[in-house]
């Protein structure tokens, strides 16, 4: 037998394979390409187009915040030995063993799965406000995820924080994926991560109005007639999948209606001024745990274990302090507890999730604010009951249903940023319009307050520490992209220093460039 190069057998037909798929792979990209550039057109030119993106944005995003929400109850039965039905927060019978050690874990495991992260990824993840603000609406989805996974772990494990941040942080970045995607323009791009942030509020609060406006408070920066079809389409679509698709309910009811007298609307805004100084002295404390994680020199992924263990002391006396809150605030609202037990609770919510977020596991504090105000309205009702009966005003009762609810939405609104959302928060998700009203005023004082004391909400507050100079969703990036090329123009026409005018009428005949630039070279 001679040796030789000859082929075998199936290698023509393994040749023909390769070239068959090399067909393919060029037609899917050619495909893909004239499906970019027909959705770049539509996108552009047709708010149909806008519309049914948004539309698919609020009902994706609303079934991960499903999904999300059904994990991190999984990982409450699992860790907790609690029931399906019942949240973490309302407390009970949960052993104390389970309380102090499960946190600490969650922090163990936190904290490295961060570390990780942060070895393959080192820069810093940018949320939706910040995109908006300096990028034009770019952000990272894998970013998102992981920083969405981690926030998971948090809550599931304990942490005194909420799934918020996770979930807007995820709808934002799904639809800032979709939009660079489809070469949204950077308005465009920007309204769509406003509608990811709006579907993932409201899927998680089953309140659509809330979720729209907190896309135009916080992730916008502005309320536009342009963005305000395809967000509050976001958030309906999102809010009616969890709704019709998966029967959620709200996170608290109000069960009663309130009553209010004209005395009330002065005590709210005296609450809203006292609910301002819980909400700078919640954000700081934040700051200030973190620094002292900095002094002493514990490596950062250590930290949320020891953080975890803080929070477990604190849960074994409070364990209403455990997780997001929003059993809580529902227990609230249907028992009356003493005055004393209602300040010893706020005291350690606040500090509990000072301690969550300072010493590193991620998570925001929408849920934690909502508590806080919550217990903080219990509270001060009882006392200003005893000041107004000091008075001679017996006979004048005061509603704790009132006076929670404002709490609650005043504290909330200084945290968060938004007065107009949690007032449209409590509105659907009480049902009631006087108990509405009651909260305007609270929130908006609250508000009011903080900006002028303090300055900041808790997101722009961190902006502020890590040296990002924003106060808000303004798009200012569009300044430091700004370039002298940039403003260049390349579509001028010349005309030569020794032109006839003969030659010049024929190059630039009646009717042509309004301008010509006479050039010597």
């Amino acid at each position: 037998m001679v040796e030789g190069t000859l082929t075998p057998p199936e290698a023509p037909n393994a040749a023909r394979g390769s070239v068959g798929t090399r067909l393919r792979g060029i037609a899917g990209t050619r495909l893909r390409d004239a499906v970019s550039r027909l959705s770049q057109r539509n996108l552009r030119d047709t708010e149909i187009a806008l519309l049914g993106v948004s539309a698919f944005i609020g009902v994706v995003v609303g079934t991960g915040v499903v999904a999300i929400e059904w994990i991190v109850q999984l990982l409450h039965q699992i860790n907790f030995a609690i029931p399906a039905d019942r949240h973490l927060s309302i407390g009970g019978d949960l052993a104390w063993w389970r309380v102090l050690l499960v946190p600490a874990i969650g922090g163990l495991i936190a904290g490295t799965a961060a570390a990780l992260i942060r070895r393959s990824r080192e820069r810093e993840t940018v949320d939706a406000i910040e995109a908006n603000a300096l990028y034009g609406g770019k952000m990272s989805l894998i970013d998102s995820i992981n920083l969405t996974f981690l926030t998971m772990l948090s809550t599931g494990f304990g942490a005194s924080v909420g799934m918020e941040a996770g979930f807007t942080q995820l709808g934002a970045g799904f639809a800032s994926r979709l939009g660079q995607s489809l070469r949204a323009r950077r308005g465009d791009l920007r309204t769509l991560v406003g509608c990811g942030a709006a579907a993932a509020i409201a899927a998680a609060f089953n309140a659509p109005l809330a979720g729209a406006f907190y896309a135009f408070e916080l992730v916008l920066g502005s309320y536009t007639s342009a963005a305000l079809a395809p967000v509050a389409i976001a958030a309906l679509f999102a809010t009616l999948v969890v709704r019709e698709g998966f029967g959620a309910e709200s996170i608290f009811e109000l069960n009663t209606a309130v009553h209010i007298t004209g005395l009330d609307y002065v005590l709210f805004a005296a609450l809203g001024v006292i609910a301002a100084g819980v909400a700078v002295a919640t954000m700081t404390g934040v700051t200030w745990i973190e620094r002292l994680f900095r002094r002493l020199r514990v490596p950062v992924w250590l930290r949320p274990c020891i953080g975890g263990i803080a929070v477990g002391l604190i849960a074994v006396i409070f364990p209403e302090v455990l997780g997001s809150g929003h059993g809580a605030v529902q227990l609230t609202l249907e028992q009356v507890f003493p005055p004393g037990l209602l300040l010893g609770l706020v005291a350690a919510k606040g500090l509990a999730s000072a301690i969550s977020v300072g010493s590193g596991f991620r998570g925001g504090l929408f849920s934690s604010s909502l508590l806080l105000g919550s217990v903080f309205g219990g509270a001060a009702v009882v006392m200003l009951q005893s000041m107004v009966s000091f008075f001679g005003l017996a006979g004048v009762p005061l509603d704790p249903t009132a006076y929670m609810l404002v709490g609650t939405s005043s504290v909330a609104a200084a945290i968060v940023g938004a007065p107009v959302t949690m007032i449209l928060l409590v509105l659907e998700l009480t049902g009631s319009l006087p108990a509405a009203l009651s909260v305007m005023v609270g929130a908006i004082i609250a508000s009011v307050v903080v900006r002028l004391t303090f300055g900041y909400s808790f997101a722009t507050w961190r902006f502020h520490l890590r040296g990002v100079p924003i106060r808000g969703a303004h798009d200012v990036g569009w300044v430091r992209e700004l370039t002298a090329g940039a403003l260049m123009r390349r579509d001028f026409h010349t005309a030569a220093l020794g032109m006839t005018v003969a030659e010049f009428r024929g190059k630039y005949p009646l009717g042509g460039p309004k301008r010509v630039f006479v050039v010597d070279g």
